[in-house]
């Protein structure tokens, strides 16, 4: 994607129980699935979940193509309801934050 992409990264800390990891593992895959199988969402939207090691800290990286992307996974169901959840296991605390490219790598 062009450095004219709409980058997010949205970080938390996982607060439910260990037994429930594994489940919202499941369910960020589901999620990014869904993304990478919409014929509209396919290659204008790129959604990577990550972990930092030996923690309960989580990442995830959006990058938009562009404004219409996001418009269309804003109205997708799977979405409307992702927000809510990733609150729910983060006890209600979820930074969203915009990001701007200073340099990158081609």
């Amino acid at each position: 994607m062009s450095t004219s992409a709409k980058r997010f990264l949205i970080r938390y800390t996982f607060s439910l129980d260990d037994d429930a990891v594994a489940d919202w593992d499941v369910h960020v895959a589901t999620f990014i699935s869904e993304i990478e199988n919409d014929p509209a969402l396919c290659g204008r939207l790129s959604y990577r979940c990550l972990k930092v090691r030996d923690s309960h800290d989580s990442l995830h990286l959006a990058e938009a193509a562009d404004d219409e992307a996001i418009n269309t996974l804003q109205g997708r169901e799977s979405f409307k309801r992702y927000p809510a959840q990733t609150k729910r296991v983060s006890g209600g605390s979820v930074e969203v934050s915009p990001l701007e490219t200073i340099a990158e790598t081609k």
